[in-house]
Parts: C-alpha cells; structure tokens; sequence
C-alpha cells in the first residue's frame, strides 16, 4: 500500500484517480481549500494563493500527483484570466516543492498534469513528440512553465513524470457531455472546417496510465496520454452521431461565428494536430479503449 496525495482531487480526472487507488488498496488523500473537518476523504488543508498548505500533506506521502489547475474552458481568456490559468498551475506545484524540499522529504516520485496544448494552438501534418518544444502561444508557455515548476522535483532527486492529456473523454461531464447536447438534438456538425485534429483519450486510460506512473519506476519526464487512434473534428463528431444513431448531415458551423462567441478561446475548438502515443505505448502500456467508437460505446450505452 502506497500512500498518495493529490492535488485537483475533486477534479473530474481527479475524482476518478481516488476511486481506482482506493479500489487497489492505497492510502489517498486530497489536497483541499475547505478546511470542514467532517470531510467524508482523507483532506489536507492548503491554500496555494497564500502559500499555504498543512505539513502533515507532505509528510505522510509517499507519492504525489499534482493535477490542481483552474479550466481551461470555463471562462473568457481575458488577460486576468489568463493569469489565473498559468498562477493556478505554477504557484501550486511550486508550493508543494517548497514543502517538500523544508522537510527535506524523500518522495517516491512527482506526477504532474499537463497538456497537449504544449505543442500550441495549430493544426498542421506534423505528429508531435515528447521530444517537440513547446509552442511560443498562450498554452505552449503556460504548459511549458507548468512543467517547469513540475521538473524543479529533479532538483531533490525525485522521479519526476509529467502526463501531456488530451481531450479526456468521461460520461460524468468534462467535454464529452457538452458535445453531446446538440448531437442529441439530431444537429450533429463539424467546427470550422472539421479537418482540426482531436486527440482523445478515456477516463479509465487515463487513470491507468497515472496509476502506471505510479508503479513503473522507469516513466520518467513527459509522455502524451492520449490514445493511439487519430482523429478529426469532422471524423469524431461523425462517430459520436453513429454511436447515438443519430443523423449527420448538418453544414459546418462557420469559424468567423465560433470566434465571434469565443474570442482568442475558439482555438481550442478550431485547432489541433496528431499527438504521438509511441512513447507511452514503449512502455508496455495497453490501452484499453485505443479506438474511439468502442470508447463512446464504453461511455454512452445506457
């Protein structure tokens, strides 16, 4: 039994990686700004804006797995949001490593959260590696400067691992639940012009692939956790109407109307390239949805 602490342990992925460790008999513990001690998980009480978090967190760890960080999706990327998108990664991981370097701790190993938006907001013929640099856009210097705050773990000599994800495909929210609402309606269309790549991975992968970090005392640096299968908007949301029997016949929703709704965000909906999973399949790991209609099924049947 490991004993593992998490930050964004309420998160979508978060709530998800709890229930897996806990099935497989570790000891879990989140990281929480609600200091109720009636709290029915293990919590430790932290608040990274004031630089705070309770010692007994860092303590009893023997792993971390840092996934806290304000949606990417959820509000307008106005300048002030944009700084609480980049502080909300950064300042938390540098807090936890201050602790951890104060206690002179001897962690297991650090896993950090981070994402395919690493590569930037593009869409070309390239199929981006661990070994790319990061783009010179809003996400590429935030994931880069989130890894950087991750990979200070080095420093202390604890195995560091960073997991580049994907669009992350789950049945409780997250993505996946606002695509469906007008594929269900019978309005099924592609964005833009449809050709952008999706990188997708399942919630269960996902899980597995942090629970592998775990384990595997070989997975160090970054890995792109995403399936192996390739994508467009045009073929996802095709596929998501076959799996709901529901029609595609719809036009394309134009890109000038996308960016008038959403500004320098509509990016994320309109860009995308092909993601490599080579790096993460080296290490033995088998995925167990790397085809996204056996995905969809897995998530949707009723």
């Amino acid at each position: 039994m490991a004993h593992i602490l998490i930050s964004g342990g309420s998160g979508l992925v978060g709530k998800a990686l709890c229930t897996k460790l806990r099935d497989k008999g570790h000891d879990v513990a989140i990281l929480s700004r609600n200091k109720d001690i009636r709290a029915s998980h293990k919590s430790f009480y932290w608040d990274p804006e004031n630089n705070e978090i309770d010692p007994e967190a860092i303590d009893s760890s023997d792993y971390i797995i840092h996934l806290a960080g304000a949606n990417i999706a959820e509000k307008s990327w106005t300048p002030k949001r944009k700084n609480v998108l980049l502080e909300s990664r950064v300042r938390s991981a540098k807090l936890i490593f201050n602790e951890v370097k104060r206690q002179n701790k001897n962690l297991k190993a650090f896993i950090s959260a981070s994402a395919i938006g690493y590569y930037g907001l593009i869409t070309s013929e390239k199929i981006f590696s661990e070994g790319d640099r990061a783009a010179d856009d809003f996400l590429g210097r935030t994931c880069q400067k989130w890894e950087e705050a991750a990979n200070q773990f080095c420093e202390l000599g604890v195995r560091t691992t960073i997991l580049r994800t994907g669009l992350v495909l789950d049945k409780q929210g997250g993505a996946l639940s606002k695509m469906l609402i007008p594929v269900k309606m019978g309005l099924a269309s592609p964005l833009g012009n449809g050709k952008q790549y999706l990188p997708w991975i399942h919630i269960d992968d996902l899980c597995e692939i942090y629970i592998k970090a775990i384990e595997d005392n070989t997975m160090k640096g970054a890995y792109n956790a995403v399936a192996p299968e390739y994508h467009t908007n045009l073929s996802f949301t095709k596929t998501l109407a076959q799996v709901l029997k529901k029609p595609f016949w719809f036009p394309n929703i134009p890109t000038f109307l996308i960016k008038s709704l959403l500004g320098e965000m509509s990016m994320l909906l309109l860009t995308g390239s092909r993601i490599s999973a080579s790096k993460l399949l080296s290490t033995s790991y088998t995925y167990k949805f790397p085809k996204l209609d056996k995905a969809l099924i897995n998530l949707l049947e009723e």
